[in-house]
């Protein structure tokens, strides 16, 4: 059994310094994830974080959070998992509700540091994506699993898609059988909180309706973002037209599509696209009200992980099983190498000089173990140079 090892304000400090300079959506997110818990700080192996990686992708939800939330549970437990959550989510939480409440401003150089921390993203996406395929793509066939997941996506790129490769990856070859499956304790796996998480989602799910008739604008805004959360797969951009659906005329449409825009140029993960919603439906208190939206959306997908953490770490160790996750952890490498290549990539490369000094950062992380904070602060340098320079 693991034995959580770190503490709240420890847990709390690591998250919110990469919750502060996250930028590039999930992808890039799981990128960061991999290069300070696997490789700087070592607070779990390789392969545990790609079973935490693949289990997230299976759920609905915020893949890139609930994974930075189950590395959390890992390493602390339940306050463990919260200090990961509120580290990595706070810094976008306060500019996008700040949005919400304060005219925005258009500074140039904040569009300057944002193009060099986009690229800063490509760089630590495309450092994960190598170590990841060298780890988990060594046979022929992991190989071909992670090409095909990268071709399907590429082709036809759909939250429902990405969820047909991993399952199909999982049965591409001996599955358990009914004896070893009966050999595994499933009541360990699923005793205690496992049990009490997937009740408590599943009931207030089923409370969502009644919540939504009682009338109490508060009540109906987290029964609304809680039933979002509950049915979203594929992360913040397929949740955009189910908050669409219910915020409907309350948020018009120009203001909408300013807080879409402003989270996608934000560090942290999109979801708090709800914070804007909250504190724009609530201009009375909006700060209560972007609390109350973000947690509503937040929730479902964390409880879902406290449900099935254990289960996908503590997997059994019959060959059969391994066989599975590592044909599972091909087909990931194949979903991030295409979400690499899109939106990453083509978000923010835009010509030849982008092209090198990206090729640049990546060699100089890979040959030279260049730290992440002298790359961040190297990027923010060219970046100003080349805009002085034109």
């Amino acid at each position: 059994m693991h034995t959580p090892n770190h503490g709240f304000i420890e847990i709390f400090w690591r998250f919110l310094s990469l919750g502060l300079v996250s930028f590039g959506g999930p992808v890039a997110h799981i990128g960061y994830f991999q290069k300070a818990f696997v490789e700087r700080w070592q607070w779990l192996d390789q392969q545990t974080f790609m079973r935490l990686t693949s289990g997230c992708q299976l759920l609905p939800g915020p893949a890139s959070s609930q994974l930075g939330f189950a590395i959390g549970l890992r390493a602390g437990g339940i306050p463990g998992a919260l200090a990961a959550f509120l580290g990595f989510t706070l810094p976008s939480f306060l500019i996008m509700a700040g949005l919400a409440i304060f005219a925005p401003s258009d500074q140039t150089w904040g569009q300057i540091v944002i193009s060099a921390l986009k690229l800063t993203a490509v760089v630590v996406v495309a450092d994960a994506c190598l170590t990841m395929f060298k780890n988990f793509c060594q046979t022929p066939l992991q190989r071909g699993i992670a090409a095909v997941a990268l071709l399907v996506i590429l082709v036809a790129p759909s939250a429902l898609m990405q969820l047909a490769v991993i399952v199909v990856a999982g049965l591409a070859g001996d599955v358990p059988e009914k004896s070893t499956l009966s050999k595994v304790n499933w009541r360990h796996r699923f005793a205690g909180r496992p049990t009490v998480a997937l009740g408590l989602f599943a009931a207030l799910f089923v409370a969502t309706p009644l919540l939504l008739w009682l009338g109490n604008p508060l009540l109906q805004a987290w029964a609304g973002f809680y039933q979002s959360g509950s049915l979203v797969f594929g992360g913040g951009h397929v949740v955009l037209p189910l908050l669409q659906q219910h915020v409907g005329d309350a948020v018009g449409s120009e203001q909408f599509l300013l807080g879409y825009a402003g989270a996608q140029a934000i560090p942290g993960p999109l979801f708090t696209f709800a914070s804007f919603l909250g504190a724009a439906l609530f201009g009375h208190s909006p700060w209560l009200g972007a609390m109350v939206t973000t947690l509503a959306l937040f929730l479902p997908g964390f409880l879902l992980v406290l449900g099935f953490e254990r289960c996908w770490v503590e997997a059994p160790t019959n060959p059969v099983y391994s066989d599975v996750f590592a044909r599972i952890n091909a087909a990931v490498v194949g979903l991030l190498l295409a979400a690499f290549m899109q939106p990453v990539l083509t978000s923010a490369v835009a010509g030849g000089v982008d092209t090198a000094v990206a090729i640049a950062g990546l060699i100089a992380v890979r040959l030279f173990k260049l730290p992440l904070l002298w790359l961040i602060a190297a990027m923010i340098a060219i970046a100003f140079i080349r805009t002085w320079l034109v």
